[in-house]
């Protein structure tokens, strides 16, 4: 069996990474994709691996060099006219070779597993495409496939629907052809289609045409957990970085990319928290089908998205300030509102505290292993400290530890007594029990307390992180002139805006939607305290803080879940005031989820 790999390709949308040499020469983490296919083939047996080479074709050549002598024989061909024409010229200047053995026909622009090249020569079928299930990364040729791996059409660009999506394939660019395959069937018709058709085409055209006359043997090869990527621009070569980075590297990748984690498909997540159960489908449906106006038509401006706010929460317009997420407004509050020092409880949210600027934090750290205190505790320790705003978050994060709502007004109280002001952050609030009366987001207790100012991220418990939502509301309209004038004008998107528009009539599903939640928690508990090495610690929010108690640290076990069970969760050690100590944070997502990683953590 030979190879044939076509990189003759020019790459522009790759931008500088390419102006001096051609794609296969660009690295992911350290290696060129190049240097990594050709390991990969010299392991295998085979005879020879030819390369069609073109744009900046004399460096991939010198590059390449002898450095593979003494492990597989490497020959090339050049296409002269590489920027005219498409691969299909370049498959047809490499024809006579294809006739010449059993064949691995490669695209350069790839990083793949080496397993996945076994998996076609070790498949008894002599020719067979490589194809993975339709993720909404791919691009280029899809295909359709029957029950038993029948090819039963390739689907152009132009042809694409995305209302057949969970029907289709797309082709890795890896395929196997047999000699007779090759000689008897695709070499013809590659010749018949170039003299039709001309040289900017896709060798796939062919196939496709072999494929609607019912004339080819070519079988899909579905793979399932194997790691592929195509390299076409500078974000999937981001990506493939993150998907193929070593097992010590992968977790602080993805950790910095703070979200975006529907770009990893297989990854399931359990570090971020949201709720499992909200928003409804039909709820969805409505969004979706107001999806061309909101994308083509301007959001309003921060008076009507307080408004909207207000009425959201059933509180006034003039208490309240929108923000791009919860983030933005603590941002904006840390950094314009706050005057003197601020006490913070430890370990905690951190963008509280990285906001605030280290020298103006006051550390109040409880002094149990659950992290667990009272408004009393707070009280006491803040007594004598030169303090201008007192912060709760309450649940907190990451300990899960709740203040009931008559002592945190008595907190509140004291803090006015005392001209501090008093900041509560209520974005896990909803996930208490008695939710409904709960909340401090109320006319009468803000209008009360003026020195109170409410944070409440509308991602965590509404489910919606990606409409980034958050809502600061205080009766100190002064405070809320300063942040609103901090703000952008159009700091919400229409999206965003729609959601608050339509949410109070999907309320009574809110709060179902809730119940079912804390019900789902409690089970989850259970579950969780099943596995020998972990100590839950009860939690009034939607995760768990658990301490690794043996066996592991908690840096082993979160890059064990993630490098071989795809599962991301919070390695806390790193986090202020656990010093090093090995505790994680363990989102509660469906009852599914929940399952697979229990089982995951006592397979362990």
């Amino acid at each position: 069996m030979q190879a044939i790999i076509l990189a003759a390709g020019m790459g522009k949308r790759l931008g500088e990474l390419t102006k001096n040499n051609t794609k296969c020469m660009i690295e992911v983490n350290g290696v060129r994709l190049i240097d990594r296919m050709l390991s990969q083939l010299s392991r295998l047996n085979i005879s020879r691996v030819v390369i069609v080479t073109g744009y900046k074709g004399d460096n991939l050549r010198n590059h390449i060099g002898n450095r593979y002598a003494d492990r597989v024989k490497i020959e090339f061909i050049d296409n002269p006219v590489y920027d005219r024409t498409n691969n299909i010229y370049s498959l047809a200047l490499a024809k006579e070779k294809l006739q010449e053995d059993d064949t691995l026909l490669l695209e350069s622009d790839l990083v793949f597993e080496p397993r996945m090249l076994r998996l076609l020569i070790d498949n008894p079928y002599p020719n067979l495409a490589l194809v993975a299930k339709y993720e909404t990364w791919m691009d280029g040729t899809m295909v359709r496939i029957d029950d038993d791996c029948n090819i039963v059409s390739f689907v152009p660009k132009k042809a694409f629907k995305y209302s057949d999506v969970p029907y289709y394939y797309k082709t890795c660019n890896i395929y196997k052809f047999s000699r007779d395959f090759s000689t008897n069937q695709y070499v013809p018709f590659l010749d018949a289609y170039c003299k039709a058709m001309g040289d900017n085409e896709y060798y796939e055209q062919v196939l496709r045409v072999l494929t609607a006359l019912d004339r080819s043997d070519l079988k899909a090869l579905p793979i399932t957990d194997e790691k592929w990527y195509e390299i076409d621009d500078i974000q999937d070569r981001d990506i493939a970085e993150n998907l193929f980075a070593s097992a010590d590297e992968r977790l602080y990748k993805l950790s910095h990319r703070y979200g975006g984690y529907w770009r990893f498909p297989k990854l399931k997540d359990f570090c971020y928290l949201v709720n499992p159960y909200f928003p409804t489908q039909r709820m969805k449906d409505e969004l979706k089908s107001n999806f061309d106006t909101l994308l083509t038509e301007y959001p309003s401006g921060m008076s009507v998205n307080s408004l909207l706010g207000g009425k959201y929460f059933g509180i006034r317009e003039e208490f309240v300030c929108m923000g791009n997420g919860a983030a933005e407004l603590i941002k904006g509050l840390m950094e314009h509102c706050l005057e003197g020092k601020v006490g913070i409880v430890f370990p905690t949210f951190e963008e509280y505290p990285n906001r605030a600027g280290g020298m103006r934090v006051v550390k109040y750290i409880p002094k149990n292993p659950d992290f667990a205190y009272s408004a009393a505790d707070l009280r006491d320790f803040f007594a004598d400290k030169d303090i201008s705003m007192l912060l709760l978050v309450n649940p907190d994060n990451p300990s899960g530890n709740y203040i009931s709502k008559e002592e945190v007004l008595e907190l509140v109280r004291w803090a006015s007594d005392r001209s501090v002001r008093m900041v509560v952050d209520e974005s896990f609030v909803d996930f208490t029990r008695g939710h409904l009366l709960n909340t401090l987001l109320t006319n009468e207790i803000l209008h009360e307390y003026s020195n109170l100012v409410v944070v409440k991220s509308i991602s965590k418990s509404y489910g919606v992180p990606g409409l980034r939502l958050g809502l600061m509301a205080s009766s100190d309209l002064s405070l809320v002139a300063t942040m609103r004038s901090s703000m952008a004008i159009w700091n919400i998107n229409s999206f965003a805006e729609f959601y608050m528009q339509i949410f109070n009539k999907y309320e009574k599903d809110y709060h179902n939607a809730c119940d079912l939640f804390i019900n789902e928690r409690s089970i989850f508990m259970e579950e969780l305290r099943t596995v020998p090495y972990l100590r839950v610690i009860p939690s009034a929010a939607n995760y768990f803080l658990c301490e690794v108690t043996s066996r592991f640290t908690s840096r082993e076990l979160t890059e064990i879940l993630l490098n071989e069970y795809n599962v991301l969760i919070k390695d806390c050690a790193t986090k202020s005031a656990f010093d090093g100590r090995n505790y994680i944070r363990i989102a509660v997502r469906d009852r599914a989820d929940n399952n697979r990683l229990t089982v995951i953590l006592k397979s362990l």
